[in-house]
C-alpha cells in the first residue's frame, strides 16, 4: 500500500483512518466514511482500486467532478474514465469497451445512470471490486441536498450483492448517516469518523450592513486569492459578478441555469488561476479539486449547517489557513422562510424550517462557532478557545440582562406560552397589533413595558436565552415560546444573568482604521481654513466641510484629486472648488512629518451599482439618450411612461454617469424662470415651484431643469 501510495500519490503516509479504511475495503466489508472535505476520502477508494483485481466503479453526482478526478487519476498513472450526458453513444460504447476488456481501473458515473436498463446490462459484464459512492448523503431525505436519483442505487446491491461497496460524505448528522446505512443495506459493514475539525478554518459572521462595501475590503485583503462567494439565486451571482469586474477583480458567476459550456469554461478559469473570484449559487463547488481557496464568502444565509459546513470545507484544502466569512441578516432567513413554505411535502417542510433554525442559531451565537459545528456533527469538542472564530478571538461585550430577560420570559408565560418569537416581542413593544387587541393581550401588565431595546436587540437577546436552555422553541413552521425547567427556575428563585449586548459584534478582519486615529493637529490646521473659506462666503463651516470629512483628510491624506474625492461629502463641484485649497494643506503637513498618503476604501451603493450595470434597464434608457431621442420617442420604445425614463435618466445622473442630455433643456425663458422659481422656494422639491409657474410648466418640464441646476 506504501508503495502504490508514493508511486501514484506521492505521499509517504497515509492521514488519519486512510489505511483502516482500505484494509477494511480489501477485507470485501462494506464502510460509510466520514470525512472532511479535504481529508483524503478519495484515495480510500483509489488506492485499493489499483490492488483489486476488477474495476472500481464510482457513482459521483456533478459532471464537472468526475473530469477533474478523472484527469487527476491519468496524470498520476492511472487507468481511469467516467461515463456522463456529455459524452456522445459513440464515446460512452468506445468507454464501455474498455471496461469491458479490462483496461479500466476506476470509472465514474452519475447516479442517474443506474435508471438505464442498459448500463445495469453493461455493469452485469464487468467485473465489478469495488462500489464508491460518493457525496453519499444525497440518498437521505433528513440530508441537506437529498437527490431521488440517488434512490437508483438501491439496485447495486441487487446486481452486486457480494461486491464491498464503499459511502462517503463530508457532511452527515446521526440520523443521516443511519439512513445512508439503511438506504444501501451496509448492516454488515463498519463506519469511519474523522474529526470534523478544520483547525486551518477560521470562522466569522458579520452584520449584514453594508455588506458590499465589507466585501469589497475583505476582497481587496485577499487580492490574490481565490474565493468562493455563495449567493442565493442565479441573479444574484451574475449582478455581483458584474459589480466586482467594475471594481477591477476577475470574477465569474457559476449557477445552473446557465449553459453547460459557459459553466465549464468559468469553472476552470476558476481552478487555473485565470480569475480568482467565484459567485456562485451553491451548485458550485461540490467536490472541486482545488486545494488552495482561501476565502469562502456566503453572501447570503444557507439553508442548512449541513450545506454551510460543506461549503466552507471547500476553503483551505491544503492545510494553509483559510477564512470563511458569512453575512447575516434576520431578513435573509425571511426570504428562505418563504421558499420552504413553498415546499408541498409536509415532512420535507418542517424538515427544511428545522434545519434553516439551526443556521440561524448558528449565526446568532455568542460561543465558540467551531464548537457549535462540531456539536452539531456529534463531536466533543473539549477547548476552552478555540483561537479560530470572531467569538474566541474577540468577545463580545456583555452586560446585566437581567431585568430584560425577566420581561421577556414573563411575556412567555402571560401570553399561554403558545405564540412566536414576533408575537412575543410585539406585546412588550406595545404594537398596535390588531390580534393583539382581539385577545386582549394589550391589558396585560407585559404590554409595552420595553422601550430601551429595539426589537432586533430583543430577537438577538431571545436568541441568547433559547441557547442557554431558559426557553425553548417547539414547532416548525410557526414555531412557539415556553420555558423551560431551568427558565421557571430563573424566574422563580431571581437569577442573574450576563448577556452579549446587541449591537457589538465580534469581527476577524482587521479592523478598520478608527475616527479617533486622525491626526489631531492637521485637522486643527484644516478646520482653521475651512472657517476662513466660509467666513469670506459668508457661510457656515459646515457648508465648506463637515467635520467628518475633515477627520477623514486628517486620517487618510488624500493628495491627489482620485483620492480626495473619496472622502465623505467631497462631490464634484467641492472637489473642483476646495480640492486643491485643502490638498495643499495636506500634502506640505505630511511632507513636514513624513507621512503617507493612505487609499481611501471606496464604497458603492446598491442603486449606484445596479444603474451602472450593464445591460441594466438604466443602462437601455442611457443607449437612447446617446441618440438624442425625445422623452416621448424613448418611452415608446421602451414600452415605458414618460415618468419611469426621467426616472432613469435621474438616477444615471445620481451615480456620476456621463450623460450629453443638453438637448432636453427647456428654453432658455422657461428655463430661466424655472431657475428663479427653485431658487426661491429655497429647495428641490417639485410641487411649490410647480404651484409658483402654474399649468404652463409641466411636471416633466421640472424635473429635466432640475437635473441642471
Amino acid at each position: 500500500m506504501l508503495k502504490l501510495l508514493k508511486t501514484h500519490f506521492g505521499f509517504d503516509q497515509f492521514r488519519p483512518l486512510q489505511e483502516e479504511i482500505i484494509r477494511c475495503l480489501l477485507g470485501k466489508r462494506d464502510v460509510l466514511a466520514l470525512m472532511p472535505t479535504g481529508g483524503g476520502k478519495s484515495l480510500c477508494y483509489q488506492l485499493p482500486a489499483l490492488m483489486l483485481p476488477g474495476l472500481t466503479l464510482v457513482i459521483s453526482p456533478l459532471i464537472s467532478l468526475m473530469k477533474d478526478q478523472v484527469d487527476a487519476l491519468k496524470a498520476n498513472g492511472i487507468s481511469a474514465a467516467f461515463i456522463n450526458s456529455s459524452l456522445s453513444r459513440g464515446e460512452i460504447a468506445a468507454i464501455q469497451k474498455d471496461a469491458l476488456q479490462g483496461k479500466t481501473k476506476i470509472l465514474y458515473a452519475a447516479p442517474e445512470r443506474l435508471s438505464l436498463s442498459e448500463f445495469q446490462a453493461f455493469l452485469q459484464k464487468v467485473k465489478v471490486s469495488l462500489i464508491a459512492i460518493d457525496e453519499s448523503h444525497c440518498i437521505s431525505e433528513w440530508g441537506h441536498d437529498f437527490r431521488p436519483d440517488y434512490l437508483n442505487l438501491k439496485t447495486l446491491r441487487e446486481i452486486f450483492p457480494e461486491t464491498p461497496v464503499m459511502a462517503l460524505t463530508a457532511t452527515a448528522t446521526e440520523q443521516v448517516r443511519e439512513d445512508i446505512v439503511q438506504q444501501l443495506g451496509l448492516d454488515r459493514g463498519k463506519t469511519f469518523i474523522s474529526s470534523f475539525n478544520r483547525p486551518n478554518l477560521s470562522y466569522t459572521v458579520l452584520p449584514k450592513k453594508d455588506s458590499y462595501g465589507q466585501l469589497l475590503e475583505i476582497l481587496r485583503e485577499h487580492r490574490d486569492d481565490s474565493a468562493i462567494i455563495y449567493c442565493l439565486s442565479r441573479k444574484d451571482t451574475e449582478n455581483l459578478a458584474a459589480d466586482l469586474r467594475t471594481e477591477g477583480f476577475k470574477a465569474l458567476p457559476y449557477h445552473a441555469g446557465l449553459e453547460s459550456e459557459e459553466r465549464r469554461i468559468n469553472q476552470e478559469k476558476f481552478i487555473r488561476d485565470e480569475v480568482q473570484i467565484i459567485a456562485a449559487t451553491i451548485a458550485f463547488g461540490m467536490g472541486i479539486d482545488k486545494p488552495d481557496v482561501r476565502l469562502v464568502i456566503h453572501y447570503h444565509l444557507p439553508k442548512s449547517v449541513e450545506g454551510y459546513y460543506q461549503e466552507t470545507g471547500r476553503a483551505g484544502r491544503d492545510g494553509i489557513p483559510s477564512r470563511c466569512i458569512l453575512f447575516y441578516s434576520s431578513a435573509d432567513a425571511g426570504k428562505q422562510q418563504f421558499f420552504i413554505k413553498q415546499i408541498e411535502d409536509d415532512l420535507e417542510r418542517k424538515n427544511a424550517f428545522r434545519k434553516l433554525d439551526q443556521m440561524v442559531e448558528y449565526c446568532e451565537l455568542a460561543t465558540c462557532r467551531r464548537h457549535y459545528l462540531l456539536s452539531y456533527f456529534g463531536e466533543d469538542y473539549r477547548e476552552e478557545s478555540c483561537g479560530g472564530c470572531d467569538i474566541c478571538l474577540s468577545p463580545l461585550v456583555e452586560f446585566d440582562a437581567t431585568i430584560i430577560s425577566q420581561k421577556i420570559m414573563s411575556a412567555v408565560i402571560r401570553t399561554g406560552q403558545r405564540f412566536g418569537m414576533n408575537y412575543v416581542l410585539d406585546v412588550l413593544l406595545g404594537s398596535k397589533n390588531k390580534y393583539i387587541f382581539e385577545r386582549s393581550h394589550h391589558q396585560l401588565s407585559v404590554y409595552g413595558i420595553v422601550d430601551d431595546f429595539s426589537k432586533d436587540d430583543l430577537r438577538r437577546i431571545t436568541g441568547q436565552l433559547l441557547s442557554r436552555n431558559l426557553l425553548e422553541k417547539s414547532g416548525d413552521e410557526f414555531p412557539v415560546l415556553a420555558l423551560t425547567e431551568s427558565g421557571m427556575s430563573f424566574l422563580k428563585e431571581r437569577q442573574e444573568i450576563r448577556l452579549p449586548r446587541p449591537g457589538s459584534t465580534a469581527r476577524l478582519a482587521a479592523p478598520e482604521a478608527a475616527d479617533d486615529e486622525y491626526d489631531r493637529a492637521l485637522f486643527e490646521k484644516l478646520r482653521l481654513r475651512r472657517k476662513q473659506l466660509a467666513d469670506a462666503q459668508g457661510l457656515p463651516p459646515f457648508v465648506v466641510f463637515g467635520d467628518l470629512a475633515l477627520r477623514q483628510m486628517a486620517l487618510y491624506l488624500p493628495q491627489s484629486e482620485e483620492n480626495f474625492a473619496r472622502i465623505s461629502g467631497v462631490g464634484e463641484q467641492k472637489l473642483k472648488q476646495y480640492g486643491k485649497v485643502f490638498m495643499e494643506i495636506i500634502e506640505t503637513y505630511a511632507q513636514e512629518n513624513n507621512l503617507p498618503e493612505k487609499t481611501i476604501p471606496v464604497k458603492r451603493s446598491d442603486r449606484s451599482r445596479r444603474v451602472k450595470r450593464e445591460g441594466s434597464t438604466y443602462q437601455e434608457t442611457k443607449i437612447l439618450l446617446l441618440r438624442k431621442m425625445s422623452l416621448e420617442d424613448m418611452a415608446a420604445a421602451r414600452g415605458l411612461v414618460i415618468g419611469t425614463i426621467l426616472t432613469h435618466i435621474e438616477k444615471l445622473a445620481a451615480a456620476g454617469e456621463d450623460l450629453d442630455i443638453g438637448y432636453l433643456r427647456p428654453p432658455a425663458e422657461k428655463f430661466a424662470r424655472i431657475t428663479a422659481a427653485f431658487q426661491q422656494s429655497g429647495g428641490t422639491a417639485l410641487i411649490p415651484v410647480k404651484e409658483m409657474l402654474g399649468e404652463e410648466f409641466s411636471f416633466e418640464e421640472l424635473r429635466i431643469a432640475r437635473l441642471f441646476l
